[in-house]
């Protein structure tokens, strides 16, 4: 598994978390029926993502208190 630094989980994290904003401001109701199934599983990946980004910089912080 890859290692990140603490700056680059951080700049993924506002990046992810900037387009999550955006997909939600979206009016689904003037996309099409696949285009909202998409949308909404782009919304899910996305909040998932941002849960695993922040465990990772919960437990790399953890770490460093430890030191």
């Amino acid at each position: 598994m890859q290692i990140f630094t603490v700056e680059e989980l951080s700049e993924a994290h506002r990046a992810l978390l900037s387009t999550l904003h955006k997909c939600e401001k979206m009016d689904a109701t003037k996309l099409g029926k696949s285009q909202q199934t998409l949308l909404e599983r782009r919304i899910a990946a996305l909040k998932v993502a941002l849960t695993l980004i922040e465990k990772e910089q919960s437990q790399k912080e953890q770490g460093d208190k430890s030191l």
